[in-house]
């Protein structure tokens, strides 16, 4: 498994930049190679992408969602991936968010790729991103404040 954990200093409140990361179906706006995620309920999402050139679908189970603490998910099809985001906050208007992802490289293309760290280079530029993003909404889009525990839902 390859894993790569990258963190930013974001000029939100932990809430705002919480709160725009539970849309999920925004990510194509600053996740690369995301083409489409579509909530399929509340803890699970389809995603659409392309990685190392290919089209690739899956879909990923919400596994812990704590308000402006933290997202852990991992996917029940596709590839092996999972992955979870923390939130820390920093003053009033600023936090630091904390993205881990771990994905298991298939075939040659993927395998070499992570030898030469791309995904280390996408998870850093999609933080990146999404520090823009939020950044300049300075408000989130929506929000999503239940709480998922073990996959179970509490509202």
């Amino acid at each position: 498994m390859a894993k790569v954990t990258k963190s930013i200093r974001v000029n939100v409140p932990v809430q705002t930049a919480y709160n725009q990361w539970t849309q999920f179906e925004s990510f194509p706006k600053f996740m690369e190679g995301v083409e489409q995620v579509q909530q399929l309920d509340d803890k699970r999402l389809r995603w659409r992408a392309k990685v190392g050139g290919k089209d690739v679908e899956w879909e990923a189970e919400i596994m812990e969602q704590i308000p402006d603490q933290r997202i852990a998910w991992r996917n029940t099809s596709g590839a092996t991936n999972a992955g979870v985001v923390d939130f820390h906050r920093v003053g009033e208007a600023e936090c630091e968010i904390s993205l881990t992802i771990e994905t298991e490289p298939h075939g040659i293309v993927e395998t070499v790729g992570d030898a030469l760290g791309f995904l280390e280079r996408r998870v850093e530029s999609d933080v990146q991103r999404f520090k823009e993003y939020i950044e300049g909404r300075r408000t989130e889009t929506g929000a999503f404040r239940g709480e998922i525990h073990g996959g179970e839902v509490r509202r």
